[in-house]
């Protein structure tokens, strides 16, 4: 199947920082092509509450999304925040299908 790569974009709190990491390795070795996120501002990159930072980060997300066939929404304990929610349901409006680390 070389040259047949799902597109996966993960989405979830970048306070899951562990998680993301996993979850890349996994989905990697699966087979897929895997965007993450850039920063985890969250768990410590104190780049993204730069003034301008975090809205270009969430615009740039979206675009992300754009690129995908499916997002991985990394939902830990069923935490998911409005940002998150947000992108679920740009993905949704889009008709990008959505699956979840925890159903």
């Amino acid at each position: 199947m070389v040259g047949e790569y799902k597109v996966i974009t993960l989405c979830g709190s970048t306070k899951f920082k562990e998680q993301y990491l996993e979850v890349q390795k996994r989905l990697t070795l699966e087979g897929n092509i895997v965007i993450s996120v850039g920063l985890f501002g969250h768990s410590g990159d104190d780049e993204v509450w730069t003034e301008g930072t975090k809205a270009m980060l969430d615009d740039m997300h979206l675009r992300k999304i754009d690129m995908a066939d499916e997002i991985y929404v990394i939902n830990v304990g069923g935490y998911i925040g409005q940002s998150t929610g947000k992108e679920i349901a740009y993905a949704q409006s889009r008709g990008i299908t959505v699956r979840y680390l925890e159903e």
